[in-house]
């Protein structure tokens, strides 16, 4: 008995320390390119109840989700976040906008040295002013056009499809391509505003998600992802980590059914905790700072589909709130002896 105990009071400390959220990952098992088909990628299934792993293929996913079972899906749409510009001085900028503060600011993310009054110029038609160097490294713009007209997020669109580049994630390491537009969107995508897609979703065809919309309920939520989601956890305790925010927003009709007594099934971590933001709070919108783990897990979603995340990121730490540590890190050194794809563009995982 007092062994048990021991080892309950071990693994309870485990799961507090970054640490224990570490592994090692070959570094040609994170996926560059995209699977096409989208429903052509690799999908690993987690019956909790009884410990079963099923290897399947993500075109097969409806004959494993449960009859009944609700589904929420996140439609936020990725803008071209990335820019490259010129400082008046000459000196080459990169630019990657973050998230919007208000109808005028934007917290953005700067490869080159500015200060605050830097003027950034992408053309001849759309500028940058920093006005404001926040303690965490990024910066707050207002964007300009030639006539010295402050834009609004709605104004700045199109000058970002015009000379924005899809803000592929770090990892990815290299130049976004004409296909990165439609693959790196999920098919649902609804509402601009994202910076980094809901990656589970990249997974659904038209077809095949047209197909889950005729077996089962559906409704959408919308969080609008940004750049905080590749953040690793820095803080050796896992609940001194800082949590970003994001702004979310969800229906009514997606309200009734989180109210509802169907069992849910969220697609990918993004609704999880707009999920559960709203159980903890009844905000049907505003910004959702929800951090899930072992020690705080979900209270209303049953099911979760999700990629295979980064060592020590908030998003492994969120999966293991509903697998637990060990088994968490159980699964992921299955994948790698498997040979599934990571990150971004990588396989799936549909936990029930």
């Amino acid at each position: 008995m007092r062994r048990e105990r021991l080892n309950r009071v071990n693994m309870n400390l485990k799961e507090l320390l970054t640490q224990s959220y570490d592994y090692t990952l070959p570094p040609e098992l994170i996926a560059k390119e995209p699977a096409n088909p989208r429903e052509s990628a690799r999908l690993m299934v987690i019956e909790r109840e009884s410990g079963k792993v099923t290897h399947a293929t993500f075109k097969d996913i409806l004959s494993f989700i449960p009859s009944g079972c609700g589904i929420l899906y996140n439609d936020t749409k990725v803008i071209k976040a990335r820019l490259f510009g010129k400082k008046e001085s000459g000196g080459a900028v990169e630019l990657l906008i973050n998230r919007q503060l208000d109808s005028e600011r934007f917290n953005v993310l700067i490869r080159g040295k500015v200060k605050e009054g830097t003027l950034i110029s992408f053309d001849d038609t759309l500028f940058a002013k920093v006005v404001q160097l926040q303690p965490d490294g990024s910066r707050v713009v207002n964007f300009i056009d030639k006539k010295g007209k402050t834009l609004s997020f709605e104004a700045l669109l199109p000058h970002l499809e015009r000379l924005g580049h899809v803000p592929l994630p770090p990892y990815i390491n290299r130049e976004d391509r004409e296909e990165d537009e439609l693959m790196y969107q999920p098919v649902f995508a609804e509402h601009e505003g994202a910076v980094a897609a809901p990656t589970a979703s990249l997974h659904f065809s038209e077809e095949l998600f047209s197909q889950m919309r005729r077996k089962y309920q559906t409704a959408s939520v919308t969080l609008h992802v940004g750049a905080g989601t590749f953040k690793p956890v820095e803080s050796e305790i896992i609940t001194e980590h800082p949590m970003h925010s994001e702004y979310y927003e969800i229906p009514k009709e997606s309200i009734e059914l989180i109210e509802s007594n169907r069992d849910i099934l969220a697609i990918g971590t993004t609704v999880t905790r707009t999920v559960e933001y709203y159980v903890r709070t009844k905000k049907s919108f505003g910004e959702c700072d929800l951090f899930l783990h072992p020690k705080n897990p979900p209270l209303r979603v049953k099911h979760l589909l999700t990629n295979f995340h980064l060592p020590k990121s908030t998003l492994i730490m969120l999966v293991a709130s509903f697998l637990g540590l060990e088994e968490t890190i159980k699964v992921y050194n299955e994948a790698i002896e498997k040979r599934y794809r990571f990150y971004s563009y990588g396989d799936a995982m549909l936990i029930l």
